[in-house]
């Protein structure tokens, strides 16, 4: 389980980035060790500071083997970093992590916080027809991660698991729960290390 990948961006003005016409979705592989804090990665911006400027959004992580399926089923290539993410790893079922799990990836303590809902900007920067749909329902939406230690990161870092609570639910499920499953949300709510966000959701969904 490792890290093949370490990308970062800018952010760039761009007439199709929805509302905010600002994105830095647009990641790309460095080779040098990248310094690690909740702000995130040194020299990586998040333009849409009001839906992924919390901490527990400071890093992103996608599988490589979730991009070999993509490419099965788009027909084309798709690079390290396409989807906006900080790491591309390899080994590591992203998906199958649970809330609150944490990796050591180089001299960093990370901890899983949530999925990767698709957005607008995703759309577009895609260019697939009925691409948030399509990436919602297969649920290989890659894991957001917030920052428990700082450290720094380069390719090629071993991801190891260093703890995964026995009473959370896996990021696939938390994907569910956000759309509505009422089961699912209810183990999340009762996961004494579940973010606030999930308690302004269950507002949302269920009054």
């Amino acid at each position: 389980m490792r890290v093949i990948s370490v990308n970062v961006g800018r952010a760039v003005d761009a007439g199709w980035a929805g509302k905010l016409g600002r994105t830095a979705i647009d990641k790309k592989p460095v080779t040098h060790r990248v310094p690690v804090s909740p702000g995130g990665l040194a020299g990586d911006e998040r333009a849409d500071l009001a839906n992924h400027g919390d901490p527990t959004h400071a890093v992103y992580a996608y599988a490589r083997e979730d991009y070999a399926w993509w490419e099965g089923e788009l027909g084309r290539p798709l690079r390290d970093g396409e989807f906006g993410e900080n790491f591309t790893t390899s080994g590591i079922d992203v998906n199958g992590a649970v809330l609150g799990e944490r990796w050591r990836v180089g001299s960093a303590l990370l901890e899983v916080s949530g999925p990767r809902i698709p957005c607008v900007v995703f759309r577009n920067w895609m260019d697939e027809k009925g691409w948030v749909k399509r990436f919602t329902e297969v649920n290989r939406t890659g894991a957001y991660l917030s920052v428990v230690e700082n450290g720094d990161v380069g390719v090629q870092d071993e991801v190891t698991i260093v703890d995964r609570p026995d009473d959370s639910v896996s990021v696939a499920e938390s994907v569910l729960a956000y759309h509505g499953d009422k089961d699912a949300l209810a183990r999340i709510l009762a996961y004494p290390g579940h973010s606030p966000f999930w308690d302004e959701r269950a507002a949302r969904l269920l009054g």
